[in-house]
């Protein structure tokens, strides 16, 4: 396994979980993150900045429905992930 998947197995709610809420916006951040360094590297990708931005909109859906689902596992998440809001 990868850094990612052992990255993501830590915001699991089951050992087969895949597709909550948590891993999900784990996942997104970790290939926002990657995009960002692209981006930094290559100014002008502008295709590449628009999926960023589409990734980055979709984090913020899971997170605003993680928020008025469950504000523990919303919390816990931003702070495990070391993001603002």
């Amino acid at each position: 396994m990868t850094d990612t998947a052992t990255e993501t197995q830590s915001f699991q709610l089951h050992e087969k979980d895949t597709g909550s809420a948590d891993v999900q916006v784990a996942k997104l951040t970790e290939r926002i993150n990657h995009l960002t360094g692209h981006l930094g590297e290559h100014k002008k990708d502008f295709s590449t900045r628009r999926g960023l931005l589409k990734l980055v909109a979709r984090r913020r859906k899971l997170l605003d429905y993680l928020k008025t689902k469950s504000p523990e596992r919303y919390q816990n998440l931003l702070t495990a992930l070391k993001l603002r809001r």
